[in-house]
């Protein structure tokens, strides 16, 4: 199948685009990965350091084994050379990706050019897959024949947990920035704004959010609800991959112009 990436390019968290990335080619679908600037969408310094702990869950986040990947990555330029946003047309593809890190709240959860093709897919009956703080980008998709809902109003979802949310200053380094693809010179008060509360407007009495904050790698987290196949952190972003190759394994392969 074809399938279209979505990253950020404020800074995309190192697993949680390495893990799907890898899963859906090792199972041979064809990806084209997608930024806002159409430039490399460069992990986030915190997650390529093997000695980073996560000052919520008091763990380290980045297995080194994990890190070599995605330098090899970096190293060969798979992830050179994205296509930009609003270049992007979902009718050349049979599935849409999104994946998170600190940028994602800046560049994709509330752009409207990604809700355009979160729209599409989901009228068309695409799978759509988004982990971490890419569910934002669900919850802030208003359907304009279900009286602008959320796409994922009364469905089952996963949340990055408001207990793991950042509350020191968060500033959007990354590694590898080039004179033409520099880091952003911010700094906000934590994340941008609380996943959590968010996505639970905005599935609604009759939806569910899995936000479990002892959630790990040993117990990830991946809901499936058709179309959408969700992740809450990079604990799950191998699960996550792993979970979309399986349900795009059940679907037919669709016919491009």
């Amino acid at each position: 199948m074809r399938i279209l990436v979505i990253a950020s390019n404020y800074g995309v968290w190192a697993e949680e685009l390495q893990g799907p990335w890898d899963a859906l080619r090792e199972a041979g679908h064809e990806l084209t990965l997608a930024t806002y600037l159409g430039k490399t969408p460069l992990p986030g310094v915190i997650s390529m350091d093997p000695e980073f702990v996560d000052p919520m869950q008091k763990v380290k986040m980045n297995p080194p084994e994990l890190l070599a990947r995605v330098n090899q990555i970096l190293d060969t330029g798979e992830w050179d050379h994205p296509i930009r946003t609003r270049d992007a047309d979902m009718a050349e593809y049979d599935a849409l990706v999104i994946v998170g890190g600190a940028g994602s709240a800046l560049d994709v959860a509330g752009s409207g050019l990604v809700h355009r093709l979160v729209l599409d897919a989901y009228k068309s009956g695409k799978t759509i897959g988004a982990l971490c703080y890419a569910v934002g980008a669900l919850a802030l998709t208003r359907d304009p024949d279900n009286g602008m809902r959320s796409v994922i109003h009364g469905r089952h979802v996963t949340a990055h947990p408001h207990a793991w949310d950042f509350v020191e200053d968060l500033q959007y380094d990354v590694v590898r920035s080039t004179p033409d693809n520099p880091r952003l010179q911010l700094t906000t008060s934590g994340f941008v704004f609380p996943l959590q509360y968010m996505v639970e407007d905005a599935v609604g009495p009759d939806g569910t959010v899995a936000s479990d904050p002892t959630t790990s790698r040993e117990r990830p987290s991946v809901v499936y609800d058709a179309p959408f196949v969700t992740g809450l952190s990079v604990e799950s972003a191998q699960a996550f991959g792993a979970k979309l190759v399986e349900v795009l394994d059940r679907k037919p392969v669709s016919a491009h112009a």
